[in-house]
């Protein structure tokens, strides 16, 4: 048997090849009942996915061989192969682990991330500067009665615009998502990566990162819509004033909803990278993982949304000095009829600005994102024990620690 993640032991079944690592359902075993054998590795095991925990159905009771945090026999703190300890994570752990995986991997990391950031911000730079028609804008501000053509002209202008940033800006979201997730589950087993390897394992993931961001955002979008709709739809009758006030409590209903979808389904790209799962099986997936965790996923988002906005603004500081010391400045009272006209040294600038937030922000979202991930599985599935034997930790092999906590 061939421990090391990527190859496959010899009597391995190719049926377990698109099966989530690890119990799917995240339980234990049956009161009474034998814990199963430990398991094969199997074909869907690789390079960029942690691997699956060897005995399913393990689940979060009872403590771990040696005591709850330990290394094997109790005699000392848990194993960190990598940029987290291979123990369930505090949240100062997760955020650290992210800076620790762009600081320790910071070639890969950063380099991606500020390759990806530079094609997005030239391609937005473009299509404002050139796509976007800030005449005709213009022409429609000093018009106070524009006719039917000029208003199809600028709204055809901007939709097209906005529809082609966002484009541009969704790939790119993709890419990292990604490339990131592989480097840092692989940061977790202290294994380097480089840029070419990262593309290699990552490209073969793009198509269905792309198809779970579209159909997350679909089912986003269409539950905060469902939720407006009967007080549009009361407007339309007449009832101004009720459907206006359905509307507002439509959209509060609406926001709640679109938040717990979306920290229900957060964990659905590590699940779909690591464990090469579909796409509606990485969302099944996440909500198994987040079930009965949802507020401590919760506050743990929150705390990645605050970092990254925090680092963004230190990131865009210096540009935002340089363009206050040479006298760059945005199109002065730009949407409120002053000229829509937006010079090369201000798109410069400020482009500039979006490729270093993005680059040091990007990482730090993926990075946590991740590991929640782990952590959660840590919690559910005692992954720890595998990851440490694909590590090659002392005493987590063949006849490391290999008897399933006690059920509690």
């Amino acid at each position: 048997m061939n421990d090391s993640p990527g190859r496959a032991s010899s009597g391995s079944s190719e049926s377990g090849a698109d099966r989530p690592s690890g119990n799917p359902e995240g339980g234990d075993a049956p009161r009474g009942e034998r814990p199963a054998p430990a398991a094969q590795p199997g074909p869907n095991w690789s390079p960029d996915q942690p691997p699956p925990a060897r005995t399913p159905g393990w689940g979060t009771a009872g403590p771990r061989p040696g005591g709850p945090g330990r290394g094997p026999g109790g005699g000392g703190s848990a194993p960190q192969p990598g940029v987290v300890p291979l123990r369930p994570l505090s949240v100062g752990e997760l955020v650290g682990g992210a800076f620790r995986t762009a600081r320790t991997h910071w070639r890969t990391v950063l380099g991606l991330t500020f390759a990806v950031a530079l094609v997005t911000e030239l391609v937005s730079l473009l299509v404002a500067r050139y796509w976007l028609d800030g005449d005709g804008l213009n022409a429609l501000q000093d018009n106070p009665e524009p006719t039917s053509e000029e208003l199809v002209t600028a709204l055809r202008s901007s939709i097209s615009a906005l529809a082609a940033d966002s484009v541009v800006i969704l790939i790119g979201n993709v890419l990292i998502t990604a490339l990131l997730t592989i480097i840092v589950g692989r940061a977790v087993l202290g294994r380097r990566v480089t840029p070419g390897e990262a593309w290699h394992d990552g490209r073969r993931h793009l198509s269905r990162v792309l198809g779970l961001t579209l159909l997350l955002g679909l089912i986003i979008i269409g539950a905060v819509v469902a939720c407006v709709v009967p007080g549009a739809a009361m407007m339309a009758a007449g009832s101004d004033e009720g459907g206006a006030s359905l509307i507002l409590l439509g959209s509060a209903v609406g926001i709640v909803l679109a938040v717990w979808l979306w920290i229900r389904f957060c964990l659905a790209a590590p699940a779909l990278v690591l464990e090469r799962q579909g796409v509606v099986a990485a969302l099944r997936r996440s909500a198994k993982l987040v079930e009965n965790a949802w507020w401590r996923t919760f506050g743990v988002q929150l705390v990645a949304l605050a970092v990254v906005l925090i680092v963004g603004v230190l990131a865009q500081l210096p540009t935002s000095l340089i363009a206050a010391a040479v006298g760059v400045e945005p199109p002065e009272d730009a949407g409120l009829g002053g000229s829509l006209d937006t010079s090369w040294s201000y798109l410069i600038v400020t482009g500039i600005g979006g490729v270093l937030s993005s680059t040091v922000a990007l990482p730090i979202t993926a990075g946590i994102t991740t590991l929640l991930y782990l952590d959660q599985r840590i919690r559910r599935e005692s992954l720890d024990l595998e990851l440490a034997r694909a590590a090659g930790v002392p005493g987590y092999g063949e006849d490391g620690p290999a008897t399933p906590p006690t059920r509690r």
